[in-house]
């Protein structure tokens, strides 16, 4: 081969790696960002309910928030009086779009009050029994 053959290939190679490299960095900071935003919120251990609505988020989807806070989807679905069917996998934001275009919110604040309506109400505490000392027989 000639002399700038090989020059013009390894120019070739060098270009081709840093574009890879550039790619694999700019990928790695919006998965770095997605990460980030997700905040690592799950939905809680089997047998304690979630109770906090302000823990929703839009990008949560409705079979999600059902699983996390306890509640069948289909309440959900009827307080926002759209169809579960080509609905369950889109998120909050993307269902507010698609049905309530002008109401910015509105179908994350439905979704709250499907869910506070439907936990059951706060049980009040119970007053602590008074547990008495055993007796000592007189002597």
């Amino acid at each position: 081969m000639p002399p700038k053959s090989k020059t013009q290939q390894r120019i070739l190679v060098i270009v081709l790696v840093l574009i890879g490299l550039l790619i694999t960095i700019f990928f790695g900071m919006r998965a770095l960002h997605a990460l980030r935003r997700f905040n690592g919120h799950h939905p809680p251990p089997p047998g304690k309910v979630e109770t906090d609505v302000e823990l929703i988020r839009d990008w949560m989807t409705v079979p999600f928030i059902s699983r996390m806070y306890r509640v069948p989807d289909e309440v959900i679905f009827d307080a926002l009086g759209i169809p579960p069917k080509n609905n369950r996998d889109k998120s909050l934001v993307d269902l507010n779009r698609e049905y309530y275009p002008d109401t910015d919110g509105f179908v994350i604040e439905q979704v709250k009050s499907a869910i506070l309506a439907h936990q059951p109400a706060p049980q009040p505490a119970s007053a602590p029994t008074a547990i008495s000392a055993p007796s000592v027989p007189a002597p």
